[in-house]
């Protein structure tokens, strides 16, 4: 598709473009969902108000809120930041990745690091789910600790993959479509285009996870998924390939669909959900650990060459972030 929308635009506009694409993607997404719950779980769409807001109350309910989740974002997460690159004429391969190819092992350690940094991530989870604000926050404590206890009891409810082909359904709506998506918007998008506008990449990495976190909605765990947003951001600006995130970004989420399922299956004896701090030593060993990992993935990626491709199109006027 020729692009039909300035290259020049300013990023601010840019990012409000996204919001705009964003939000027409969540009603298309919303006209399909209504058509396809009522094919599949004979719901109607005067039954939607009240599936979403009680679905223990619906035989299908939890069913038919997964299926919500994964077709609104993909179309709000997928669908529409392709799109708006598409309206800018962006070739996507060489815009979202403008680096080489890095060796798969490279990709794969990158997923690898994720499962490393947990338990030193418990540290800082333990620390944000305990967090005593200021008493003249109180009325924010409140909001944000109930806001927290309605998405934990909503991922209760959904977070059920006790058999096969729920865990399947579980990777796919909780890791694989989240993990494209949200890499897209906040990597892809948001990203670059504050790189664009600062001139400066680790500004553009933290804002980028910092809204990639307070999107959540969870306060009390804003500081971890801070951190993985940013994680997630310089592995993307090392490598100049969005898979890399992606990878990154699904084992995250796909570890923790796996570790339920087995400890749903009685595999495991083991809170997945716990946001009590991990033992030292494993604290220790896994914070050596992952430092060692993510100072070799910066050696191995930073010298990967910009693609011929990318290059080419640098000169017609896209800038990357190796140009700044």
């Amino acid at each position: 598709m020729k692009g039909f929308i300035s290259k020049d635009l300013h990023p601010f506009w840019v990012i409000l473009l996204l919001l705009a694409f964003m939000t027409a993607g969540y009603f298309v997404a919303s006209f399909i969902y209504s058509l396809l719950v009522n094919w599949i779980f004979g719901i109607s769409i005067f039954e939607l108000v009240e599936v979403v807001e009680n679905p223990a109350a619906h035989p299908n309910g939890v069913s038919a809120m997964l299926m919500f989740q994964g077709i609104v974002q993909f179309f709000s997460f997928v669908i529409a930041p392709l799109y708006l690159l598409k309206a800018f004429g962006y070739n996507l391969d060489t815009y979202l990745s403008w680096k080489v190819k890095p060796g798969v092992g490279l990709v794969l350690l990158s997923g690898l690091l994720i499962i490393l940094i947990m338990p030193a991530n418990s540290i800082i989870i333990d620390w944000n789910a305990n967090m005593e604000l200021p008493a003249f926050m109180e009325e924010f404590t409140r909001w944000a600790r109930a806001k927290e206890d309605e998405l934990a009891e909503l991922t209760k409810l959904i977070a059920d993959f006790s058999t096969v082909p729920k865990l399947l359904v579980g990777l796919l709506v909780i890791a694989a479509i989240p993990a494209v998506g949200e890499e897209l918007v906040f990597r892809g998008v948001l990203q670059r285009q504050i790189h664009r506008w600062t001139g400066n990449t680790h500004v553009a990495i933290w804002v980028a996870a910092i809204v990639f976190a307070a999107i959540h909605m969870q306060f009390f765990g804003f500081v971890p998924r801070a951190i993985f947003g940013a994680l997630f951001g310089y592995l993307y600006f090392w490598s100049g390939r969005i898979i890399v995130p992606i990878i990154a970004h699904f084992v995250n989420n796909g570890f923790t669909v796996l570790l339920l399922y087995l400890q749903q299956t009685g595999q495991i004896d083991f809170d997945v959900e716990s946001t009590e701090a991990m033992p030292w030593v494993s604290v220790a060993l896994s914070l050596v650990l992952s430092i060692g990992v993510l100072y070799f993935l910066y050696q191995q990626f930073t010298p990967l060459p910009v693609r011929t491709e990318s290059i080419a199109e640098a000169e017609s006027g896209i800038r990357t972030e190796d140009e700044v």
